[in-house]
């Protein structure tokens, strides 16, 4: 089985434009995503799935420059998008990550992954009803041949531009499973995507503060980092977005994701 992980990116952000490329502690924060995508086990391939408007040229210079696979489709399809850059690189499996998360964990992704390799799912996620994760940490975890079903399944353009709406709307028709934060990762309060100056500012403090201790650190260390500093895990609390996606028939099963701290 080829595990892919294929990272959503443009530069057209409305709130926050150009941010992909914006630097984080001397490094473009597409880079930062690429680095600890690179340290996950599990994965085979890492590919950017961008747009093809002119806009998104510089996204599909950088992933070459960092000699990663890209793939260039739709602006607003982004379904077909992922799922044609998923096919680009011969993927069986897809893990789903978004590049305004920089401080994605390697070891949430290989426990993800593995959770799904031991069966009974056909969805795997940590972001939905039952949110306990911060978000920021945010996967998706599906087979390739599910997202062909969907794409023939629905047009409608929240599923094309959201990718996976049409799975967890319909968990009485998939085995959807959201996956639970251990204790020590349970906060669901804490914001670090990056949608707005506020966000930018903390995930830049957290990677000034822990990169030159520990080059490698964990979603364990950004945790207990936040916990110390609560005045910066503060920062961004009250701005608008999403936590937690809703899950309407059938509902999801929860199960308590295991990872290792080291």
């Amino acid at each position: 089985m080829r595990v892919a992980a294929i990272i959503e990116s443009r530069m057209t952000s409305r709130r926050l434009p150009g941010k992909n490329l914006r630097p984080i502690a001397g490094r473009p924060m597409l880079g930062r995503l690429i680095d600890r995508l690179k340290r996950a086990q599990t994965l085979d391939v890492i590919c950017l799935a961008t747009s093809v408007d002119p806009s998104d040229a510089p996204l599909e210079d950088f992933a070459r420059s960092e000699g990663i696979a890209r793939h260039r489709g739709s602006l607003e399809d982004v379904l077909d998008r992922v799922l044609s850059a998923a096919k680009s690189v011969r993927a069986d499996l897809l893990v789903e990550v978004t590049g305004d998360c920089p401080l994605m964990d390697p070891g949430i992704i290989d426990a993800a992954v593995r959770r799904f390799q031991h069966g009974g799912v056909d969805y795997l996620i940590n972001v939905l009803d039952k949110l306990s994760f911060p978000i920021g940490f945010d996967v998706q975890v599906y087979p390739v041949a599910l997202l062909e079903e969907v794409a023939r399944l629905t047009q409608d353009p929240e599923d094309r531009v959201n990718v996976t709406p049409f799975i967890y709307h319909n968990a009485d028709r998939y085995r959807v499973v959201n996956l639970l934060a251990p204790p020590a990762l349970d906060r669901p309060g804490y914001r670090l995507c990056v949608d707005y100056p506020e966000d930018f500012a903390i995930v830049s403090a957290i990677y000034e503060a822990l990169l030159p201790v520990k080059p490698d650190f964990t979603a364990f260390d950004i945790v207990a980092f936040l916990d110390a500093h609560p005045e910066l895990a503060a920062m961004n609390t009250a701005l608008p977005g999403a936590f937690g996606f809703p899950v309407s028939r059938g509902g999801a099963r929860h199960e308590r994701l295991e990872i290792h701290a080291d």
